[in-house]
């Protein structure tokens, strides 16, 4: 009886162990969705390169993917100023997304269900901050007439080759 105890252990921590691995494969392919992280950007990929950002204006969240360890994607708030391309993300630093920017520029950005080669570069120039705090608040409400906050980043984004 005893034998027929542990292969019955051994088979509910198997199917535990699969049924995790599912989730976790659904959630990765599916995502990122709201605040939850996903894996690779899915979309039309678009390799032609991008000067006017301003349709970023238009959609209510962008996703950006960074080269981590795996790729890594999260929702994020995008704005485009004069043609720009900005990210925002209040109390970023630590984040695993910024920080796998910071030592990895090359990501991809999804706007509307379509994919673009970027690269990312910390808005550290607080004129810059300033205008994409304003392009922020404008697009979303929240934050117009009142000053940046300390903790507030901006990354800005540009059209890279598709090869980098």
């Amino acid at each position: 009886m005893n034998g027929l105890w542990k292969k019955a252990a051994y088979l509910s921590a198997s199917l535990s162990a699969a049924g995790l691995l599912a989730g976790a494969l659904i959630f990765w392919f599916s995502c990122p969705c709201d605040r939850l992280p996903g894996g690779p950007l899915k979309g039309e990929l678009v390799s032609a390169p991008i000067s006017d950002w301003s349709f970023a204006n238009d959609a209510p969240l962008c996703q950006i993917q960074v080269a981590a360890i795996i790729p890594w994607s999260v929702n994020l708030n995008c704005m485009s100023e004069g043609g720009e391309l900005y990210l925002s993300c209040a109390r970023c630093e630590g984040k695993f997304w910024s920080s796998a920017a910071l030592d990895n520029a090359s990501g991809y950005i999804g706007i509307s269900g379509k994919v673009y080669p970027v690269s990312m570069v910390r808005v550290l120039d607080a004129e810059i901050l300033d205008i994409a705090w304003r392009s922020r608040a404008q697009k979303v409400g929240p934050g117009q007439g009142v000053p940046r906050a300390d903790h507030w980043w901006s990354f800005s984004l540009t059209s890279r080759p598709l090869t980098q």
